[in-house]
């Protein structure tokens, strides 16, 4: 089979995300806001509760550096205020009064997001949250690595030589 011509996963996945990112960036614009699609899970997080990053990274499954670089720029947007926690450990994040009419300024734009994913799974035929959900949970169980090396194997016994 022929793959040099056949997008891959990764590039796939870019693409729909550049295509999502323009359409939301498209609307921030539209409500005149100057904002950032990044914000958006961690925002919708610490609406729904999280008070650390460790909150919102078990919320988002977004990676811990994404998710404080993302609190810094909202921290310097003064959207959130940050202080530590009775351990000192951790910082506690809530929103600022800014921050708290920003979401409640996007919940409707939030509801109009996920009716729109509905639409667009309607129209492609396909559960794309449960499938992206699923395969997450795939690769967490067996990362894409040991996939590659395991098919490369699998190639390799069924001829030897290359030919």
């Amino acid at each position: 089979m022929n793959t040099r011509h056949n997008p891959g996963l990764g590039e796939l996945l870019r693409y729909v995300n550049e295509l999502v990112e323009q359409g939301a960036e498209e609307h921030y614009r539209a409500m005149r806001l100057n904002y950032r699609p990044r914000y958006t899970p961690v925002l919708r997080a610490l609406d729904a509760g999280a008070r650390t990053v460790t909150d919102i990274t078990e919320r988002t499954r977004l990676t811990q550096g994404a998710i404080s670089q993302t609190v810094a720029l909202l921290e310097g947007d003064g959207l959130i205020t940050r202080h530590a926690l009775d351990d000192g450990r951790k910082s506690a994040i809530e929103l600022t009064a800014a921050g708290r009419a920003l979401v409640d300024k996007l919940a409707r734009h939030w509801s109009a997001t996920f009716a729109a994913i509905a639409r667009l799974e309607d129209d492609i035929g396909y559960p794309l949250r449960r499938v992206l959900e699923a395969t997450a949970g795939a690769l967490e169980r067996e990362g894409f690595a040991a996939r590659v090396t395991a098919a490369q194997a699998a190639l390799q016994q069924e001829d030897p030589h290359g030919d």
